[in-house]
């Protein structure tokens, strides 16, 4: 265990503040998760509406997220938005916008993709039945689009999660971030502390992603 490095996350406080740094990144991920199926859900269906400018706006909203790196983003929101609009923004809220908004494009492009699969006779029977457009949507629609999201969705949730490694990158101090300092600070001590520490992270991420899958 010693030659490991894993001895180090038991000297003082590391164990607790890995887990520390762990529930930033949580909090994050969960939080911007939460806004993204939220309003994920009215984008896509906006973005099934036959208006042209509406799809033309979405289109590019699409396009920047898929195009423009997430680091970028988070750089433009946190060091851009203080120098340009003298805006005081926080590390953490700056992460959860820039999360929020690609995981709200990407979210809104799989419900409109879950949308148009489903077989126009599915609407012309519910309207032979005497439904409404509420109706058809509520008992119909929406069932069979959640189906079909669900996998999608949680490939989109674990991809945010992963992402949320990048905060460090505007001084968040989350689990990657915890990990490094407690290797620095032990670096002549314990040499081989790095396999160790980023060895539980790695647990650490993938009981995360055994819970979401489970």
């Amino acid at each position: 265990m010693q030659n490991l490095g894993i001895d180090v996350l038991f000297k003082g406080t590391n164990f607790v503040r890995l887990l520390s740094g762990l529930w930033v990144a949580v909090r994050i991920s969960l939080i911007s998760v939460m806004i993204s199926i939220v309003l994920g859900l009215a984008v896509g269906v906006l973005m099934t509406s036959k208006n042209r400018i509406l799809k033309v706006i979405f289109r590019i909203y699409l396009e920047i997220v898929r195009i423009m790196p997430q680091m970028v983003l988070l750089f433009i929101v946190y060091f851009g938005t203080t120098r340009v609009f003298g805006w005081n923004l926080e590390a953490e809220v700056s992460a959860i916008l820039v999360f929020s908004f690609w995981g709200i494009a990407e979210m809104g492009d799989l419900v409109r993709g879950a949308l148009i699969s489903i077989p126009k006779i599915q609407y012309e029977s519910a309207m032979a039945l005497g439904m409404d457009g509420k109706q058809i949507y509520y008992h119909v629609i929406l069932p069979q689009t959640i189906r079909r999201l669900i996998p999608l969705s949680i490939n989109l949730i674990t991809r945010m999660i992963k992402t949320t490694s990048l905060v460090m990158m505007i001084g968040i101090v989350e689990v990657l971030k915890v990990a490094q300092q407690i290797i620095e600070a032990n670096r002549r001590s314990s040499p081989n502390a790095a396999f160790g520490i980023f060895a539980v992270v790695f647990l650490l991420y993938f009981r995360r992603f055994c819970s979401l899958g489970g």
